[in-house]
């Protein structure tokens, strides 16, 4: 993780004082990390004495950030000429438009800035942006903002954004040895209040049993590809309408699969319509799956990327397996 240079903190503390209000948005089917980095900002626009109003285009699927989900809005404010002048945006997990999903209003001619750390982020033209591949976590950007422009984290804040740093590093699972930067961030959320075991309690616990007899159904779909290194399954329409969308728990689908010997990289699909499919990939080490997950309308990170695209299962399969073969 590289620091944050003063110029860009500097930037993002003058990008608040030149605005007067803010809309902060993460991508559409927000993780736990979209939710705590939002949160975040938040809290440095309020500590800046300005107002702000939370988007989201949903759907808060996951247990885990469900209580959330009402301090956030699918509406944009009618604003007038005069008052978007005033207004900034924030984008926070994301910098395509396209993956903010539907929101109502629109967003040009709204400065814009953006604080992420996909790989396949994509500044919009225009945009300010913090933008840190090699950052395991948008709630670490955030917190190192936080620092610098208002102070020592809050036991409040400290809680939230290790909350979204645990949820995207798997805790801990997904450092490497160059990562022991993060770790001495962390500690500074610890130090603040931040309470691991609480956390992972909350983040693991709470599952509906249609949850687990779901995560059954996917491995029973699951099949393995190019001499065993890719093992992709899915979700069909029907298992939806049997089983339910709430509370997914693809992280343990993720880990069972990847725990087979010889896989490199897992692919889960979801047919979401009748002519749309939603996706996550996972690998371990060496595979990027963004650039499989960017030839499908996605994108993210090395390890760990999504899509969202047109098609059913039975022809996208092939498709990406295709573009896995070229680079596994």
């Amino acid at each position: 993780m590289n620091p944050i240079s003063k110029e860009k903190i500097q930037n993002f503390s003058d990008f608040i004082d030149n605005h007067e209000y803010f809309y902060i948005i993460g991508h559409k089917e927000p993780d736990g990390d979209c939710i705590a980095s939002c949160l975040g900002l938040a809290e440095i626009i309020k500590n800046k004495g300005k107002e702000y109003k939370l988007l989201s285009a949903g759907p808060f699927k996951r247990v885990e950030i469900k209580k959330y989900s009402e301090l956030f809005s699918n509406e944009m404010d009618f604003l007038l000429d005069e008052e978007i002048k005033k207004t900034g945006l924030i984008i926070c997990d994301c910098s395509e438009f396209k993956r903010l999903g539907e929101i109502e209003g629109s967003f040009e001619n709204i400065d814009t800035f953006i604080v992420d750390h996909h790989k396949t982020a994509d500044c919009p033209a225009g945009a300010q942006a913090i933008i840190d591949s090699t950052c395991p976590a948008a709630s670490l950007l955030v917190q190192l903002l936080y620092e610098n422009i208002i102070g020592p984290l809050t036991k409040e804040i400290a809680e939230v954004l290790y909350f979204g740093t645990m949820t995207d590093t798997g805790f801990f699972r997904f450092l490497s040895s160059n990562d022991g930067d993060v770790l001495v961030q962390i500690s500074r959320m610890l130090n603040a209040g931040a309470d691991p075991r609480k956390t992972y309690d909350y983040i693991t616990s709470g599952k509906s049993y249609s949850t687990r007899k779901l995560l059954g159904v996917l491995l029973n779909h699951a099949e393995q590809y190019l001499d065993g290194k890719l093992i992709v399954t899915y979700e069909t329409m029907e298992d939806t309408k049997k089983l339910g969308q709430e509370g997914r728990d693809s992280d343990a689908l993720y880990s069972s699969l990847l725990a087979v010997n010889n896989v490199e990289a897992v692919v889960f699909l979801r047919q979401e319509t009748e002519t749309t499919c939603t996706g996550g990939l996972r690998s371990r080490d060496k595979v990027d799956v963004s650039i499989v997950a960017s030839k499908f309308g996605g994108g993210g990170h090395k390890n760990a990327s999504g899509l969202s695209t047109n098609g059913k299962l039975d022809s996208l399969i092939p498709a990406i397996v295709k573009e896995f073969a070229k680079i596994i």
